[in-house]
């Protein structure tokens, strides 16, 4: 197979985690038998320096050209002064230009790292094993109109919170697609007994599930959703909810896994895909060779698993990342006593190594 991925490094950390993702992506294409190409572009902060602006034209004419797309990170402190243009819209905009309708975000608590979840082990005793599937593309963040403005002398701003049903169904059909994959349950989170927005939200969910009689529906409002994520985050399979909900929802659960620094993801759309890890640009670290760089190469088995169409790869990767933690091996992160500490830079090594290490 020849595939080739847009690499947008972006920010902080983002460089060193994705050489790291992409020494494991060489990998895999020749423990396999694959070819893959590379390109770099830049977004965030990175481009923003040089163009002036957080996504170029010339990175989302690569990313439409190319087979998927891999970020690292964007954003840091030295953007969030002044009114200048900001890291964070290039993520945005490139959400919005690739039509990337669908994030989902695995949550796995490892067992070698049950001693990094802040929760009780009464709480995980059976495991944690969720899929969130975030609405990506409307909602409060794209809503329009936005703004601000000045009422009765008083400084106003606002956001529109819209969905239209056909982009409702489109995001219910994929997480009922999945969670048959999976334990067969979608839970869908809303706040429908206050938003309208959320109680057609509701309805066109469960005309959906009227096609998925396998799957299991269930419904919660989302200030309940993030007490029972906590309270019993194990008897979760799919949560479907929409963009503002899925965003404070997905951050909830990663402290579920024992450290922001292990959790992938993947934002798809009819066409596009973007594979990135969600732990940020950590601009205190970068630079240094610290970073954990095992949610990122999480997220190149789910670019080989949701892109490329090659389970027993994006496994082989899933394996190895387990086979080191496993091993004792950690970095700074999720370090325990007892454990060896490696490097951003030797843990890719390492993995790398595991890879070819299997039968």
């Amino acid at each position: 197979m020849n595939r080739s991925i847009c690499v947008l490094p972006g920010d902080g950390i983002g460089p060193e985690v994705v050489s790291q993702s992409l020494k494991v992506l060489n990998a895999v294409a020749d423990r396999f038998g694959h070819r893959f190409e590379y390109e770099e572009a830049l977004i965030g902060g990175a481009a923003i320096d040089l163009t002036g602006d957080p996504l170029p034209q010339t990175t989302l004419d690569l990313c439409r050209k190319s087979d998927a797309v891999f970020l690292g990170a964007v954003g840091g402190p030295k953007w969030d002064q002044g009114n200048g243009p900001r890291p964070e819209a290039g993520l945005l905009g490139i959400r919005k230009e690739l039509g990337l309708f669908a994030n989902l975000r695995p949550v796995i608590l490892h067992p070698q790292l049950s001693g990094g979840c802040p929760l009780k082990s009464e709480r995980v005793a059976g495991g944690v094993d969720l899929l969130i599937v975030r609405e990506l593309t409307g909602d409060v963040y794209f809503g329009e109109p936005a703004g601000r403005g000045c009422e009765q002398g008083l400084r106003t701003a606002f956001n529109n919170m819209i969905y239209r049903e056909d982009e409702i169904e489109r995001i219910a059909r994929l997480a009922f697609k999945l969670a048959g994959e999976r334990k067969g349950r979608v839970c869908s989170v809303d706040k429908a007994n206050v938003l309208e927005v959320s109680r057609l939200w509701r309805e066109v969910v469960i005309e959906v599930a009227a096609d998925y009689p396998e799957v299991e529906l269930s419904h919660l409002y989302i200030d309940n959703a993030a007490m029972q994520l906590i309270l019993r985050p194990g008897e979760f399979d799919v949560i479907l909810t929409g963009n503002l909900f899925g965003d404070i929802l997905s951050d909830e659960a990663a402290v579920v896994s024992g450290s922001i620094g292990m959790l992938p993801s993947a934002s798809l759309g009819e066409e596009h895909a973007l594979y990135e890890p969600i732990h940020g640009s950590a601009p205190d670290i970068a630079g240094r060779d610290l970073a954990n760089p095992m949610a990122a190469i999480l997220s190149a088995a789910m670019l080989l698993r949701h892109s490329f169409g090659l389970e027993r790869e994006a496994r082989a990767v899933e394996q190895a990342v387990s086979a080191v933690l496993a091993a004792g091996f950690r970095t700074g992160d999720i370090m325990e006593p007892g454990m060896r500490r490696l490097s951003c830079s030797q843990t890719g090594e390492l993995i790398c190594r595991k890879i070819n290490e299997q039968d």
